[in-house]
């Protein structure tokens, strides 16, 4: 689409009509809510918007990670992409916000001078008014979703209380700050209205939720609350902390039918002494008694946790501790990363970062070798049952569906033949006839 400089400008000050804005959002699905709210408020304006888009745009924004050393080498190399492009005249204004922009602003500026603007978190009225753009506060609950629009996140919280040794978010984002529940009730009700039938919950701990607003958890109420919701089918929890309390607090919701049976618990390692210097607060027999009573709660539940290896402390007993834990735990599901040491937090300060990148990363590549195999297992016993699937798309002569034991873009998918008439964004009944290490394969019940 054709757009008009309606005048000239000097450095830092523009006056353009801007037409088509591209959002690239690298990192966590908590930033892609951001993303997407920003999108929204863009469109109110009358801008077009595109999300990670290859198409020609006027201004990209570029909505950075910063949490570990591969996130930000990402997030750098992006941005050096599009200011190549700036320089080229190929874009006509470029902004780079997010986390990385928060920690690293003025470095950034040094080193990328070709960047328009740097913002950090929390500042969309900024942007919007660099572009000239009113901030509409009744577009706050408002999103233009990213994803395919049956599924979307819902971020219930920001920040992080906790002070976890290797963990930079809290310098980042702050204190842990729950979004009141009435507005992610218009939030989830708006995405309903859109088509999602699928609400991911993210936050830094889920299980936080609340304690900052009235010193009560209130996780249990706000997923009463989304089951309600006309056209909500699943309600999905990702990242609850591995506290003791943990099955007390979900009890109640898991008597929802519309709450997946999949939880998201970060563990992080097994070894004490690796724990005890990461301040997780929790012990080896901690996560074992974890573990046994939510399957004790949910017989069927699918758990998967997060796991890093190499951290400053993990001797070969430690790692080796690791692999027989994961080897009798049998995660359904299980991700992984190598430690990096960032800047401000206790272990970049306190432990001198002694294991080697090689070293680091055949331990990750050990790690999930074993998760591969435990996957391979557990989708081999659910071949010859069925389950419930809603489908995501079609790629590579499949579609692609996943049941409530499967979360997108983490997790394996069920994959049936692209020739059966199907539809993106409805639940079918899916008889299981094969399986490999990640994926289930299927067809249609009737």
């Amino acid at each position: 689409m054709e757009w008009v400089k309606t005048c000239t400008f000097a450095p830092n000050i523009f006056y353009f009509e801007v037409k088509t804005i591209n959002i690239i959002t690298l990192g966590c699905s908590k930033n892609t809510v951001d993303s997407e709210r920003m999108a929204r408020q863009f469109c109110g304006g009358g801008y077009n918007v595109l999300h990670n888009s290859p198409s020609p745009a006027n201004v990209v924004v570029i909505n950075t990670c910063g949490f570990i050393q591969s996130a930000k080498q990402e997030a750098v190399d992006t941005i050096l992409h599009y200011a190549q492009q700036r320089r080229m005249g190929g874009i006509e204004r470029l902004f780079v916000t997010g986390c990385l922009c928060e920690r690293y602003a003025d470095d950034l500026r040094a080193e990328i001078p070709e960047v328009d603007r740097y913002f950090g978190v929390n500042s969309m009225p900024q942007i919007l008014a660099a572009l000239n753009a009113d901030y509409r506060p009744a577009l706050l609950h408002e999103r233009l979703i990213s994803t395919p629009r049956h599924y979307a996140y819902l971020k219930i919280a920001d920040g992080c209380r906790r002070q976890c040794s290797f963990c930079a978010i809290p310098i980042i984002k702050g204190k842990y700050a729950s979004v009141p529940m009435p507005s992610l009730i218009a939030e989830a009700q708006d995405l309903a209205r859109q088509g999602a039938r699928e609400l991911i919950l993210v936050a830094q701990d889920l299980a936080d939720y609340g304690l900052d607003i009235n010193e009560k958890r209130q996780l249990p109420a706000l997923i009463e609350a989304l089951t309600r919701i006309d056209g909500i089918e699943w309600v999905r929890l990702h990242y609850l902390y591995p506290d003791p309390l943990l099955p007390a607090l979900i009890a109640p919701a898991m008597s929802s039918p519309k709450l997946c049976r999949y939880l998201d618990v970060p563990i992080q390692h097994i070894s004490d002494r690796v724990l005890k210097s990461m301040r997780r607060g929790y012990s080896k027999k901690d996560v074992i008694a974890l573990i046994e009573r939510l399957r004790r709660l949910a017989p069927d539940i699918a758990l998967r946790t997060t796991l890093m290896t190499g951290y400053p402390c993990e001797d070969e007993g430690a790692f080796a501790e690791l692999l027989q834990f994961v080897e009798e735990a049998q995660f359904e599901c299980l991700g992984a990363f190598a430690y990096s040491s960032e800047d401000g937090t206790h272990s970049a300060a306190c432990l001198p970062d002694s294991i080697s990148s090689k070293e680091k990363q055949t331990r990750l590549a050990a790690l999930m070798t074993l998760q591969s195999k435990i996957s391979a297992s557990i989708n081999a016993r659910r071949v010859g049952g069925a389950l419930k699937a809603v489908v995501d798309g079609q790629q590579d002569g499949y579609w692609r569906a996943r049941s409530q034991y499967q979360s997108p873009e983490v997790d394996g998918e069920i994959l049936i033949d692209a020739a059966i008439p199907l539809e993106t964004g409805r639940f079918y009944n899916v008889n299981i006839t094969a399986s490999s290490h990640y994926d289930l394969y299927g067809t249609p019940a009737g």
